[in-house]
C-alpha cells in the first residue's frame, strides 16, 4: 500500500505509549496497535483530529504516501 503509517515514530517522538493514547483519544489499544502496523484500511477523520490534538501533530506527521508502491491496477 502506497500509504505508510508512522504512528509508531510519533509515539516514541512524544515518548507516548499506546496504551496512553488509546485512553486520551478513546479507542482500544488493540486499534492503535492496528494503526501503527498499518494493518488497517482507513482511519475515520475524527480520530486522526484527536490522534493529532494528543500528539500536537499534522496528519502528515502520521500519514505518509510512498510513490511505488501501488498495487497493481485492476482492468
Amino acid at each position: 500500500m502506497p500509504i505508510v503509517v508512522n504512528l509508531d515514530v510519533m509515539l516514541a517522538r512524544r515518548k507516548m505509549r499506546s496504551r496512553e493514547l488509546a485512553e486520551r483519544i478513546g479507542i482500544t489499544e488493540q486499534n492503535v496497535s492496528l494503526l501503527k502496523s498499518g494493518k488497517v484500511r482507513g482511519v475515520r477523520f475524527d480520530t486522526l483530529a484527536r490522534i493529532c490534538a494528543v500528539l500536537g501533530c499534522q496528519p502528515g506527521d502520521i500519514l505518509e504516501y510512498v510513490p511505488g508502491e501501488e498495487p497493481p491496477a485492476e482492468e
